[in-house]
């Protein structure tokens, strides 16, 4: 159960069960963070537009590492929600459940590749407050990434915190898209 309550859909402006509208064509369902960003519905509107800007066919960052990176910082900001979509996004592009309960070991892990091991480290840096991205990480990174995917990656990661903290504060729960999640 969240920290907030749900309104009903008539409570919303149109702008925003245009949202929910769209949200249940590609997910069959309104997204649970969806109700609670859609009380501000500026917020919400702008949260969609940063997605979509994120999340587009032309990213040069494969979905599959975006969802893997998402994932993990999930994992760490203890976001039910975060890691049930992220896991199914996994699942989607062929990642075995097996696979993303060793997200947390990928670094001694050779089923994960040298660029995503590199974004994972990335994205730990980023997302744990008491460390900072030193040279060394961004020396590393640049060896595997452009410039201009690691400003995506950065975008995509901080994105992707925004949206796991706001998610854990408020106690969004799982919507069960993952089966691995479904039984937890």
């Amino acid at each position: 159960m969240s920290r907030i309550t749900k309104r009903s859909v008539k409570q919303y402006p149109l702008l925003v069960r245009l949202i929910f509208w769209a949200q249940k064509l590609k997910y069959g369902m309104v997204l649970e963070p969806a109700w609670f960003w859609g009380r501000s519905p500026k917020l919400l509107y702008g949260l969609q537009v940063f997605y979509r800007c994120l999340d587009r066919r032309s990213s040069p960052l494969s979905p599959r590492l975006r969802a893997l990176v998402s994932n993990r910082i999930s994992q760490m900001n203890h976001c039910a929600f975060c890691i049930d979509i992220s896991a199914s996004t996994l699942q989607k592009n062929g990642v075995s459940v097996e696979m993303i309960s060793m997200l947390e070991n990928y670094e001694s892990n050779s089923a994960f590749s040298e660029r995503e091991r590199a974004a994972l480290a990335y994205a730990e840096a980023m997302t744990d407050s008491s460390r900072r991205v030193d040279d060394v990480l961004v020396n590393r990174l640049k060896k595997i990434f452009t410039e201009d995917e690691l400003v995506e990656l950065t975008a995509w990661i901080a994105f992707q915190n925004l949206s796991s903290k706001f998610n854990s504060a408020l106690d969004v729960p799982a919507q069960g898209f993952c089966q691995m999640t479904k039984r937890q």
